[in-house]
């Protein structure tokens, strides 16, 4: 079974940014917008450098990621959508440089499978590999 319902793969391949939240061993967090893109069930994103990163040095410790994708579908009424990924992150070479790979185990999302204007409730699924 796929970790993304067909609604959130057409709302992630529509958007340009996430935010890419680590946190050292000790727990001091860093949080960045980043450019990504799906592989299947996982989310990429790379960069110029990122061994320079403070994510990397932090997923070299704590291999552990949250991202969140989001936007309003309409300020009238009020109606914010988006996912909250939390999940495995890995450091992985690809083409010509390195890249971070976050595989989905736990999906909060919210809007985007119902769209009833509105404050949406939030739907928290656990993914299983």
């Amino acid at each position: 079974m796929a970790a993304f319902t067909d609604a959130e793969v057409s709302y992630l391949l529509a958007q340009p940014l996430m935010r890419f939240a680590t946190a050292s061993l000790d727990g001091r967090p860093d949080v960045v917008p980043v450019v990504f893109e799906l592989d299947g069930d996982d989310i990429i994103t790379a960069g110029f450098d990122i061994s320079h990163t403070i994510r990397y040095r932090n997923l070299q410790a704590n291999p552990r990621a949250t991202v969140v994708i989001d936007d309003l579908a309409s300020t009238q009424p009020w109606s914010p959508r988006g996912l909250k990924i939390l999940g495995a992150a890995a450091i992985e070479t690809r083409g010509d440089g390195e890249c971070f790979r976050i595989s989905p185990e736990v999906i909060i999302s919210w809007g985007i499978n119902d769209t009833t204007p509105g404050i949406p409730k939030m739907e928290r699924r656990v993914v299983t590999q």
